[in-house]
């Protein structure tokens, strides 16, 4: 897979731009604030349908403008096809797939399938659960492109039900048989959510660990049984050992009965895939505080190589994008990266400046100055 064609009007900084791109390795080189990462992360967007630095559309849209537009061309086993995002704050966004309009913009996700490593990569590790359960929720969103409506059906059924108990809390109502009904809906969406989050990393964890015995190779005693993925769930002594769907919808049941009466006194939902964490092991400890800075930097690194790899596994490279990632990297994790990743259909790189692309990644260099793509030659 790759992508041919960038297409941005009012995206970010871009107010019109067109970028043809090729196979292989492309850097984007340019002083910082220039516009590369928007670039990137334009096709990033067009896989998950978010974005990696933010958390809503609003901040997409180049100020004064009313909305923005994405358009991918990609190539699939010979074929290429077009999307197109329209981005409404506030509204609902549209789609088109070779200019026809379809339903819902997540009819295309998994025509373009990303890994993207990015300084912000770092919070994988050192960042709130929230950072780690979109991981896995992106990764389970492009394999299994239906993920991308369940987990909207259960951050549907979560606002609902956070009102619900919001309202007995201020009010004192009686919201118990109301109550009930969003019950069964959040059983329903969020066993579903945390089954397959389950299931994506018992198949991920093996990938992970050889990724970080090859990203921390020359540590003395590295191997790929140092570290450690773990599902934290917040329903507790109820959560199973397994992806069984039927057995996390009860677990969800028995944990969400078991706080009833806590979540009516806060006025929130306590139980649920949107309170679960991954957590992260580096031998005996928790990595999340204990793991040094290099370390955190080999388990993010792991974290993405280990995404690369399971998607490969589905029988197509993934466009890799490497953002402003090995100005942060010591020499050999800056080797070590490059040799995993150089072979990939297509790799698309930014850089502040060109000593910090890898030789070995030697391919086109594209110039980025003020919104501006030319070929550096």
């Amino acid at each position: 897979m790759w992508v041919k064609e960038v297409r941005l009007a009012d995206f970010r900084s871009y107010e019109d731009i067109t970028v043809d791109l090729e196979p292989g390795v492309t850097s984007f080189v340019g002083a910082n604030g220039q516009g590369k990462t928007n670039l990137v992360e334009a096709i990033s967007y067009a896989s998950v349908l978010a974005s990696h630095r933010v958390a809503t559309d609003g901040p997409l849209v180049r100020i004064g403008a009313e909305r923005a537009v994405i358009g991918i061309e990609v190539v699939s086993q010979e074929r290429s096809v077009l999307l197109e995002l329209e981005l409404n704050p506030g509204r609902s966004n549209r789609a088109r797939l070779n200019k026809s309009p379809v339903a819902r913009p997540r009819e295309l996700v998994g025509l373009v399938r990303s890994v993207m490593f990015a300084p912000e990569d770092l919070a994988l590790v050192k960042g709130d659960p929230s950072d780690r359960r979109r991981f896995i929720d992106d990764l389970l969103v492009q394999r299994t492109p239906r993920m991308h409506g369940v987990k909207a059906d259960f951050d549907r059924v979560l606002r609902q039900r956070n009102a619900l108990l919001r309202s007995g809390a201020a009010h004192g109502a009686d919201i118990d048989g109301t109550l009930g009904v969003w019950d069964e809906q959040l059983i329903d969406a969020g066993g579903e959510l945390i089954a397959a989050r389950v299931a994506a990393i018992e198949e991920l964890r093996p990938h992970v660990a050889a990724a970080y015995s090859l990203i921390a190779g020359g540590q003395d005693a590295v191997s790929a049984s140092d570290l450690a993925m773990v599902y934290a769930s917040s329903a507790g002594e109820a959560a199973p050992q397994s992806a069984d769907r039927p057995q996390w919808r009860e677990a969800l049941r028995t944990a969400l009965a078991a706080r009833r009466r806590e979540e009516r006194a806060r006025g929130v939902t306590l139980v649920g895939p949107h309170r679960d964490d991954i957590t992260l092991v580096l031998g005996d400890s928790p990595a999340k505080g204990y793991a040094s800075h290099g370390e955190s930097w080999s388990i993010a690194l792991a974290l993405r190589i280990g995404s690369l790899d399971v998607l490969q596994s589905d029988g197509e490279d993934p466009v890799l994008i490497l953002d402003d990632v090995f100005a942060e990297l010591d020499a050999a994790r800056r080797s070590r990266l490059t040799d995993r990743v150089k072979a990939a259909a297509q790799v698309l790189i930014t850089a502040a400046v060109d000593d910090d692309v890898p030789r070995e990644l030697s391919g086109r260099r594209l110039r980025v100055t003020k919104g501006a793509v030319s070929d550096a030659g």
